[in-house]
């Protein structure tokens, strides 16, 4: 299995002293190389559950195994380098260095990584993207669509063993929005990388043929 959450647990105190309870899952697995679509309400915990299985937000209890290894385990520095080297992700909120390139982005994804630099392989995932000629350009100089080319681009680089993919085709505009997905999937498939995709458009959820609904093992009121 690439992935497996067992018993997982996430609470927030609320301003008011109260905890609320935001996941509480018994089980979750995704195997190499399987591509799944995640769909859920809007505050439902979606973009939480990828934030644990990338070690970003650590649950109260339970474990999360990515190739076997429970990440929940590692002490912090351990478990950065272990997504850097493992876990690919597509935020919402892109996070790119505003004062570096497209280009220079998706390299560092590549050092963070600790891979060797290849400018060559960098340069080819931002030309299936569609940005060949944007390689220079600076985040403040991308529109936003560009900019989560550029997001997935780096996600891709270091062909992770899992791709968390947080509404990857949101802010991409109709033109490339196949193009971006079928990179992703397609990425995904030479290289037997598990994805799991946030989404809230049928039309990319309808390609998929694993859809599963948050609230159908998501129970946080129990």
């Amino acid at each position: 299995m690439s992935l497996q959450l067992r018993n997982i647990r996430k609470t927030y105190r609320e301003p008011g002293g109260g905890v609320i309870t935001i996941l509480n899952i018994a089980e979750f697995q995704l195997a190499v190389g399987e591509q799944v679509v995640l769909v859920g309400q809007s505050g439902g915990g979606k973009t939480t559950l990828l934030n644990v299985i990338a070690g970003i937000t650590m649950p109260d209890a339970g474990e999360v195994k990515i190739g076997g290894v429970d990440i929940t385990r590692l002490h912090e520095s351990a478990r950065d380098r272990f997504r850097a080297e493992r876990i690919g992700y597509v935020f919402q909120t892109f996070n790119l260095l505003p004062a570096f390139t497209a280009l220079e982005n998706v390299l560092l994804g590549m050092s963070f990584g600790g891979r060797p630099v290849n400018r060559a392989k960098a340069s080819e995932l931002l030309d299936r993207v569609g940005l060949a000629h944007r390689l220079h350009h600076k985040p403040g100089q991308l529109s936003v669509g560009e900019q989560q080319r550029v997001s997935v681009a780096r996600a891709l680089v270091n062909t992770p063993q899992i791709l968390l993919a947080d509404e990857p085709t949101a802010n991409v505009d109709p033109a490339h929005q196949q193009s971006v997905l079928d990179l992703i999937r397609d990425t995904c498939r030479e290289h037997e990388v598990a994805l799991l995709m946030v989404t809230h458009a049928p039309e990319v959820a309808g390609q998929f043929e694993r859809v599963e609904k948050l609230s159908d093992f998501n129970r946080p009121g129990t």
